[in-house]
């Protein structure tokens, strides 16, 4: 009986739960979602590609999918990358983004938002860099997404630059 009554109070306590609340206020992310597309340059060289961050699960989440293409240059064969992110609400209010990409890499940002631009920093972890994915609203409907690295967390260096235009989306 006992346990029965704490299966019970659990199945109680995940389905409260689980259906409290009304979908995540998502409105310092409202001018970067929809899907882009632009190009951009970097050590991977000039490149083409597109992004959607768009609502998912009942507005629980953000998804943001990406897709560029580097074309070949000096005899090296072109690069197609692939990546995703789940942002989420983090503890406190703040919002976390969990990135996973086609090249195996896995990074766990933190993520702060202002009128014009949304940074999304990476802790540092063992002896690994730091890396900050950074948008900045820029004006006529474009937007500016620049990804750097650091090796120590403070002095970051550009690896990959471009612009984008918004395709569809609010």
């Amino acid at each position: 009986m006992r346990n029965r009554a704490c299966f019970f109070a659990v199945i109680c306590c995940v389905a409260a739960f689980s259906s409290s609340g009304a979908a995540q206020d998502w409105n310092g992310f409202r001018w970067l979602t929809g899907r882009w597309a632009g190009e951009g340059s970097g050590k991977p060289g000039q490149s083409s590609g597109s992004f959607s961050l768009l609502p998912d699960l009942g507005g629980k989440i953000l998804l943001r999918k990406g897709h560029a293409i580097a074309p070949p240059r000096d005899g090296s064969a072109g690069i197609v990358h692939d990546d995703l992110m789940i942002i989420s609400p983090g503890d406190g209010g703040a919002f976390r983004g969990d990135y996973y990409d086609n090249e195996g890499h896995v990074i766990r940002y933190g993520i702060s938002i202002a009128d014009s631009s949304i940074v999304m920093l990476s802790a540092r972890t063992g002896k690994g860099p730091v890396f900050r994915l950074t948008y900045f609203r820029l004006a006529g409907g474009l937007v500016d997404v620049r990804f750097e690295m650091s090796p120590d967390g403070t002095a970051f260096t550009v690896y990959t630059e471009g612009k984008c235009r918004r395709e569809e989306g609010d």
